[in-house]
């Protein structure tokens, strides 16, 4: 079922986003060429501490670390390892917090050290498809409307969308009704109504859009070594639009 959130439960989220905006940011400062994504989970960690909030994927259905930190052909779902990061590679980080109960969930894909023009336009088409999403979050629209965007967009730009993972709505919840695909027809689905809260976040291969996941459980990488980019907001149906909840 599909709860629409009062203004009050609204700003609680939009407290919940732009924590998890400002870890992440902090966290973009640290990717650099010898980094290992286990010195990046052990400081979202000590700062999660800090902040006196709870981590919102370490212990969801037996996730095992704070922080998701997919390398290069890993789509999602990365586990934080000894693994270092090398001049070239790209990096998704996805994090969430919970702040009185409310959820907070976003990503990026970070560059490390000087990547290829192909990757820098990778990631750009990728951030630039979930800025296409967010602008049909307009009240009358439908899922599908927003789903369709970042589709059309990713596709013309000669790159893939992954169809096994997708966005969600959120709130008490890490993950509550509708499913947010970032695929689909105009015109389908739920309609937005003020209040829904969306996690919207393209998945987008630089290859095709096949996707399997390691025998980790969770690691999801591209079927064909391709590289794979991911970009994630909260972004609230309001009467005078789209309200991205997790930016600064």
């Amino acid at each position: 079922m599909i709860v629409c959130k009062s203004p009050r439960e609204v700003e609680k989220l939009r407290v919940s986003g732009r924590m998890v905006r400002e870890l992440l940011e902090d966290l973009k400062l640290r990717v650099q060429p010898g980094v290992t994504t286990w010195d990046l989970e052990t400081y979202v960690q000590k700062r999660v501490k800090e902040l006196g909030v709870k981590p919102a994927f370490k212990g969801y259905r037996g996730y095992p670390c704070c922080l998701c930190a997919s390398v290069n052909d890993e789509i999602v779902h990365g586990i934080p390892s000894k693994r270092a990061l090398k001049e070239g590679d790209i990096v998704s980080l996805d994090l969430g917090v919970v702040v009185d109960s409310y959820y907070g969930d976003s990503a990026v894909t970070v560059p490390v050290g000087d990547i290829s023009d192909e990757l820098k336009r990778l990631l750009r088409i990728t951030e630039e498809s979930l800025r296409m999403g967010i602008e049909r979050v307009r009240m009358g629209n439908r899922l599908g409307d927003v789903s369709a965007a970042i589709q059309r967009y990713v596709e013309n730009a000669g790159f893939s969308v992954v169809r096994e993972f997708v966005g969600h709505g959120i709130g008490r919840e890490l993950h509550e009704e509708p499913p947010v695909p970032n695929f689909g027809e105009p015109g389908r689905g739920p309609a937005l109504k003020e209040g829904m809260v969306l996690a919207i976040e393209p998945m987008v291969n630089e290859k095709g859009s096949g996707a399997r996941v390691l025998k980790d459980h969770w690691t999801a990488v591209t079927e064909d070594g391709g590289r794979s980019a991911h970009f994630e907001h909260m972004v609230a149906v309001t009467r005078n639009g789209p309200d991205v909840l997790s930016q600064l």
